[in-house]
């Protein structure tokens, strides 16, 4: 408590969670869940946003003509008018803006992107010592969003805690084929899931193999036809195979 505020050192651990994809806040089971607001309230105060997207606000200053306001159509502001908003907009000594908003927004959604330097992160909440409780403290825990119960002394529960952390950072798996071999599965090439191609696979591989890019032969869920020969901005899917051919 107080880490946000330097105390102890906080600062510089919690900077830490700046730096990552996934957050797993580890708690006790057999005690309390006070001491999971404690750590959610210090990182809130750090600028850490846990298991939120980031609001589709767009927020730019200009020289005149007051504060602008729109909302895209299907969205609303929770808990706040146009006047509300351009009171915000004022604390922060801001008199000629333009915000838009195409979500759902509330006023710390919008002060969180005037001020900028948020982290929105994914969490999971790992509820340690599952098997010191019982069979219906464990089902009342279970359907809690974001939770995971695992028991680290009897190993109960670690293949879904990695089945959980893998959905929660959003990634997939590519798989490399060296020509005249079999795919290699062991060691795959991890990219983010958000709209990975051919050309994002060469350049995790090595920078310079693009220059030397002539096409890619690649099996699996995105391919019509195995194999299917595609262009750099073929986009992937989870678990495909993928040949890059070079130029001679």
């Amino acid at each position: 408590e107080g880490a946000k505020d330097g105390k102890g050192r906080g600062r510089q651990v919690i900077g830490v969670a700046l730096t990552c994809t996934l957050l797993m806040i580890v708690l006790d089971a057999m005690k309390p869940l006070t001491h999971k607001k404690k750590i959610e309230k210090e990182l809130y105060g750090f600028g850490i946003r846990l298991n939120k997207e980031r609001p589709q606000i767009t927020f730019s200053k200009k020289e005149r003509g007051g504060v602008n306001i729109t909302v895209a159509p299907g969205c609303k502001l929770v808990g706040m008018d146009n006047e509300i908003v351009a009171n915000i907009c004022r604390e922060y000594k801001v008199a000629n803006c333009s915000v838009s908003f195409r979500c759902n927004a509330t006023a710390d959604d919008l002060i969180d992107v005037i001020e900028g330097g948020r982290k929105f992160v994914p969490c999971i909440y790992v509820l340690n010592k599952i098997d010191a409780i019982t069979v219906e403290e464990l089902d009342v825990l279970s359907r809690c969003p974001h939770y995971c119960p695992v028991s680290a002394h009897q190993e109960w529960n670690l293949d879904g805690l990695m089945d959980m952390a893998w959905e929660y950072m959003n990634l997939i798996r590519i798989y490399t084929k060296p020509r005249g071999q079999i795919p290699d599965y062991n060691a795959p090439v991890i990219l983010p899931a958000k709209r990975v191609t051919v050309s994002d696979f060469c350049q995790r591989i090595h920078r310079g193999l693009l220059s030397q890019f002539k096409h890619a032969l690649v099996w699996g869920k995105s391919a019509k036809h195995q194999p299917q020969k595609c262009g750099k901005d073929h986009v992937l899917e989870d678990e495909d195979v993928v040949q890059i051919v070079k130029k001679i």
